[in-house]
């Protein structure tokens, strides 16, 4: 389904059913399908933000994790997978949608709910009586706004350069609820500038911490920054506000008290979770299809237990993937403890303050070994510590649609370079840095609705 459709049959629902839902509050109390509702009070605003089990707190697509080097996919499996699923495997020349919902229709349903609920809560009264949730309305929005078209930035464009942000095409950035407006592609710099002001806008307006992590909060909007600039190489902010976020939520789980017995080790809504998001399971990396990449697999220590809890071994000596903060039949994306503690190490060792770098390594890194073996990592230099950080944040945060974006913006360091390869019964695909085809291409329906450019290919 194209953007354009989305916003046409979800705006035309609330114009056809004024009447019948300002006089139905019996049935707004009772089972409220949103889609159908006016959002006429700040209740039926911050409903059409909370009723996000198909929208905000649910990812389609996988593009980027598929993409990216996790796992492969053994040819005899991939050859049996629909025409979408080898596209994205193999950097292909177009993302195939074959059916609703889907990562681009659900991304930019989401950002027409949260436009909606910016135009609409302006027309509410703001007193001391509506002001807390008023407040929550427009920074949920603003948030849930800047955190979808990141997403969908640092898939769908060239990675951030500050040399050519201005002119490298980005993503649609869409404004306001008007789904008469065509969509045109704005600059990668564009972009970035508008997720920073929506999530820099939205701070103030929300709590230090949520009422449930399926809704953000400052911790969570202090993350998104950390995250965006990171995917920027702004060290210097990333720092920042990771360092903000952990300030306010900072708690690490003890791998040693989890049952790796069990099916899925890590528990749902655990201590580490900022703000929830999980990712549906596609069929080219799910389990049955995809496996782990062995070398990643080698990497781990037999004392790290990581390597028991993330891992479940399949029949043919393969491993799959169990780890994710989802524990269950999907992938953890949201935003978590651990990664603000990554992130804040990388950037402290690319600014020479190392002994910090390798105190927030450590401060992770116990909580992941055997205590019994367990001895402090130690760094020469800034280096060194970089190099030690990314390996384990490649370790640690594997399968959160985090690596994609990691390789884009590693392969602007010239000391990190890295080349992706398929291997196809024998043909060999490969990606080399920074190649156009890391931007992965809009769907077809999308650029002949539209008439935007497509990204080379």
């Amino acid at each position: 389904m194209s953007v354009k459709s989305s916003y046409i049959r979800l705006v035309t629902f609330f114009l056809l059913n004024v009447t019948i839902m300002t006089s139905c509050r019996k049935f707004l109390d009772a089972k409220p399908d949103i889609a159908l509702v006016v959002p006429s009070k700040i209740s039926d605003l911050q409903a059409l933000l909370d009723d996000n089990s198909n929208i905000f707190n649910l990812q389609y697509g996988a593009y980027g994790e598929g993409s990216a080097d996790n796992y492969y996919c053994p040819y005899t499996l991939l050859s049996g997978l629909n025409e979408a699923n080898r596209n994205l495997y193999t950097w292909g020349e177009e993302l195939v949608f074959e059916s609703t919902p889907n990562g681009w229709d659900q991304a930019y349903k989401g950002i027409m709910r949260a436009n909606i609920a910016l135009e609409e809560i302006e027309k509410i009264a703001y007193d001391q009586n509506t002001r807390q949730t008023w407040d929550n309305v427009k920074g949920t929005a603003l948030f849930f706004r800047a955190f979808t078209h990141w997403r969908i930035l640092v898939n769908f464009a060239v990675a951030y350069d500050e040399q050519t942000a201005l002119k490298d095409p980005g993503i649609p950035l869409r404004l306001n609820g008007n789904f008469n407006e065509t969509s045109v592609r704005s600059s990668v710099q564009a972009c970035y500038n508008r997720i920073i002001e929506d999530l820099r806008s939205s701070i103030p307006l929300l709590p230090a911490l949520p009422q449930h992590v399926l809704r953000p909060a400052k911790a969570a909007a202090y993350a998104a920054l950390a995250r965006t600039y990171l995917s920027m190489r702004r060290y210097e902010e990333a720092a920042k506000y990771a360092d903000s976020s952990l300030q306010l939520q900072y708690t690490l789980m003890d791998y040693s008290k989890l049952n790796g017995n069990s099916p899925y080790p890590v528990p749902q809504f655990n201590e580490e979770v900022v703000y929830q998001v999980r990712m549906g399971m596609p069929a080219l990396i799910n389990n049955t299809n995809g496996r782990i990449d062995t070398m990643l697999y080698a990497s781990y220590h037999e004392h790290d237990l990581r390597k028991q809890l993330y891992f479940a071994r399949n029949s043919d000596g393969t491993y799959g993937f169990r780890g994710g903060y989802y524990a269950g039949g999907g992938m953890f994306t949201g935003i978590a403890v651990d990664e603000m503690y990554l992130t804040r190490a990388e950037c402290y060792a690319r600014s020479g303050r190392v002994d910090l770098a390798m105190s927030d390594l450590n401060t992770l890194m116990v909580k992941r070994w055997k205590q019994e073996e367990w001895h402090p990592l130690e760094a020469g230099s800034s280096k060194e510590a970089v190099d030690m950080i990314l390996t384990e944040r490649r370790k640690e945060l594997l399968f959160r649609d985090l690596r994609w974006m990691d390789i884009k913006r590693l392969n602007k360091e010239r000391e990190h370079q890295i080349s992706l390869r398929r291997d196809l019964n024998g043909t060999i695909i490969t990606l080399p840095p920074n190649d156009p085809r890391y931007a992965l291409p809009f769907p077809r329906d999308v650029i002949r609705i539209s008439g935007m450019p497509q990204n080379a290919r």
